[in-house]
């Protein structure tokens, strides 16, 4: 609880994985890829129930072990197909509690911690917010990118009020993460979405702590940062390194 308010930790975690199979429970730097979700929410001093969403026996069993709460998804909501939001739906309705807020933690992105979660609560109420979502700077500069036809010309590639820019003098450009999402349960069941359409504010975050793993390159580097990490080492060195708040 927050000021009054409080708050329903969501950890979805499906069995199916195709680019990187049984990825939420691959051990990662000594522990299941889903406990490091799960401990950043024990930490955290403001989240008032943890559950723990899956079509996997095993993985439900592992979050059994870190004593939070779990629900068994149904077959219909396990699907490629299924939405986020048919995801947290179904946790409101099984939960016997009522809560102002959810806040979704997906597993995948491991290097976001307690002090996270605590300050994007901190921040949805400093901007009196309906919803907060967590974002990062991107590491490449959109306005440098296009599509390309199948001769693969370059002609008009870039817009001509940019070609004899610098990459540092062009306007920054951000990306949801997927770290943190958190939303007003009476607005997300109203709009059917956690991008509410108003009162909707952005939690920056550093890259490093942004990385969302969705393949093995991902898997390694987020190995690799949690052991700079746990060194007590500083990033700054590190080719993620990007700017902090």
């Amino acid at each position: 609880m927050y000021k009054g308010k409080t708050f329903l930790a969501i950890i979805p975690a499906r069995g199916g994985s195709k680019r990187l199979p049984n990825k939420n429970i691959l051990n990662l730097a000594g522990k299941p890829l889903i406990a490091w979700s799960i401990n950043a929410a024990k930490n955290s001093k403001y989240l008032d129930e943890i559950v723990v969403s899956s079509d996997s026996d095993k993985i439900l069993d592992i979050a059994k072990d870190y004593n939070v709460k779990t629900i068994k998804r149904p077959s219909n909501l396990a699907t490629d197909k299924t939405t986020t939001i048919e995801v947290i739906k179904h946790i409101i309705q099984e939960v016997e509690k009522k809560y102002d807020y959810i806040v979704l933690l997906q597993p995948t992105s491991p290097l976001r911690d307690e002090h996270h979660i605590n300050k994007a609560i901190e921040w949805l109420d400093y901007k009196n917010a309906d919803a907060v979502i967590g974002v990062c700077e991107m590491e490449h500069n959109p306005l440098w990118s296009n599509t390309l036809p199948d001769d693969l010309s370059m002609k008009n590639f870039l817009k001509d009020e940019i070609k004899n820019k610098r990459s540092q003098d062009l306007d920054k450009y951000y990306i949801i993460n997927g770290s943190i999402y958190i939303c007003k349960i009476d607005k997300l069941l109203e709009e059917n979405s956690l991008f509410l359409n108003d009162n909707i504010f952005a939690y920056v975050m550093d890259r490093k702590s942004s990385v969302d793993i969705d393949d093995e390159i991902d898997f390694k580097l987020a190995e690799v940062l949690i052991q700079e990490k746990e060194k007590g080492l500083s990033f700054n060195s590190l080719t993620v390194s990007c700017f902090s708040v």
